[in-house]
């Protein structure tokens, strides 16, 4: 059977990895040197093109906070960058790994290795973060990279395949194009490991892709990541830093918490401590400058759905302005708003909000919200306030989440020695710091026998000498 033309630009794609893929296969490793110049010259990518990276995601975004941007993506990846090549040395020395008793003076080692071509698909939310830290970790551990930007960042987008190849050779470091074409073949190539932070659904659909290869994948997804209020919580704490994780890149985030839940006498005050919360950090208006705008027409008019529908069911809606309202519609900036007496059969508590919409949601007992976050998928992230530490305690061990802030929202993300990952439908495998280049390498086990070792009296021809093996072996065991 004639097989399908491909199109130029998934023509070029192959040419691009498998270029890479023979390199990766024919060349030495790199070392350690040419390892911490990449990294050098990715900090400058970074470094040297702040306003450039900053004026870009803002144009495509409709306008990003300035702030945000430096924090949460350029301070971020500088940080991710310097403790890399701090460590990378000892990340890369073999591992000294214990030899059972039994195969002594044998020695054991652990030796991480380059994977070959790391594949990434990087999302439109935080597009310099989630795009380059993972990078890092595939850069450290000695590996050829390809990325894929989102085309719905497409300024940023030709911003960074300008600046990495300006500072990467083709044979290093690969940038392509966001069009669909290439969009639909990317997931398909036979990666050595392939990273797609995304939604869940499209995580479904990368994974089918890679497992047609046995591509090994880190997919960071997201869901519906509670905000657990115990009744020992300081409200008004509870509900600023809530407020906060919320409306932090207009609710574009990840890990943001999705929804609340609330002892039921406290509701009101607590939806209303809120927004004054909302309102003290973000102003009334659509001209604050720390406000940031919905990526896209169609993703404004999908939270527009949301709040329409839960309205529709009976929830109360909490906004300093309706969504329509032209002086908003017009900078595509979302309203905070806060859906009060959210119920399972609404669809904003039915899919990932990503966006300024906080349901709130009241429980009767302490157990309600274990409950009620068990019968769920497992969030990408979740949140406990309170002062009741046994209570805290309860949470932790009863609930599975990728990760977790007490007491605040979002920082769990920030620290480099912890993992980020998901755990089902929020994702698997994890990045940052050695977790990343640990997940990037091949860490191979080696067995050096040593000469003075009695392993042969395994060998045939058996007899007596297996007897007395046999004794020494289930001694040992």
């Amino acid at each position: 059977m004639d097989q399908p033309l491909k199109s130029p630009g998934q023509s070029a794609l192959d040419d691009t990895f498998h270029h890479l893929f023979e390199l990766s296969r024919s060349e030495p490793a790199a070392t350690l040197k040419q390892r911490l110049d990449r990294l050098a010259r990715l900090r400058a990518v970074v470094a040297d093109n702040e306003a450039r990276f900053e004026a870009a995601i803002s144009a495509d975004f409709g306008h990003r906070c300035a702030t945000e941007t430096l924090f949460a993506e350029q301070i971020f990846v500088l940080g991710e960058i310097k403790h890399t090549a701090r460590h990378l040395k000892k990340w890369m020395a073999p591992r000294r790994i214990a030899t059972a008793l039994q195969f002594m003076p044998a020695r054991n080692r652990l030796i991480p290795q380059p994977l070959g071509v790391v594949g990434i698909i990087a999302p439109w939310n935080y597009p310099l973060q989630l795009t380059l830290a993972p990078a890092v970790g595939a850069i450290a551990a000695g590996n050829r990279v390809m990325i894929k930007p989102s085309e719905l960042v497409p300024r940023f987008s030709a911003l960074l395949k300008e600046v990495i190849s300006a500072k990467f050779d083709a044979s290093e470091m690969v940038v392509t194009g966001v069009d669909e074409e290439i969009a639909k073949t990317f997931a398909s190539l036979p990666f050595d490991h392939l990273i797609f932070t995304g939604s869940t659904r499209v995580g479904r659909l990368v994974a089918e892709a890679a497992g047609r290869n046995l591509t090994p994948i880190t997919l960071e997804l997201g869901g519906k990541s509670p905000a657990i209020v115990d009744r020992s919580a300081d409200l008004a704490e509870a509900a600023a830093r809530i407020a906060y994780g919320k409306l932090l890149n207009a609710g574009q985030t990840c890990i943001a918490p999705d929804y609340a839940l609330v002892p039921e006498a406290q509701v009101q005050d607590f939806a209303e401590k809120v927004q004054a919360s909302m309102q003290t950090m973000f102003g009334t208006t659509p001209d604050n400058r720390d406000y940031t705008s919905v990526v896209s027409d169609r993703h404004y008019a999908r939270l527009e759905g949301l709040v329409a529908d839960a309205a529709a069911k009976g929830a109360r809606i909490m906004q300093p302005a309706k969504a329509s309202d032209p002086a908003w519609k017009s900078q595509r900036k979302f309203p905070p708003t806060i859906v009060v007496g959210a119920s399972p059969d609404m669809a904003v508590m039915q899919e990932e909000i990503f966006g300024p919409l906080l349901p709130v949601i009241g429980y009767k007992d302490a157990a309600e919200p274990v409950a009620y976050i068990n019968r769920h998928d497992r969030p990408l992230a979740l949140y406990w306030f309170g002062k009741d530490d046994a209570a805290r305690d309860e949470v932790l061990a009863r609930t599975v989440s990728g990760g977790v802030t007490v007491n605040d929202c979002l920082f769990h993300f920030a620290q480099i020695n912890q993992p980020m990952g998901g755990v089902g439908a929020s994702g698997t495998g994890a990045y940052h710091g050695q977790w990343g280049f640990d997940s990037l390498s091949k860490l191979k086990p080696v067995f050096y026998r040593s000469p003075f070792n009695r392993l042969a009296d395994l060998y045939p021809p058996y007899g007596a000498k297996i007897a007395r093996m046999e004794k020494l072996l289930r001694f040992l065991s």
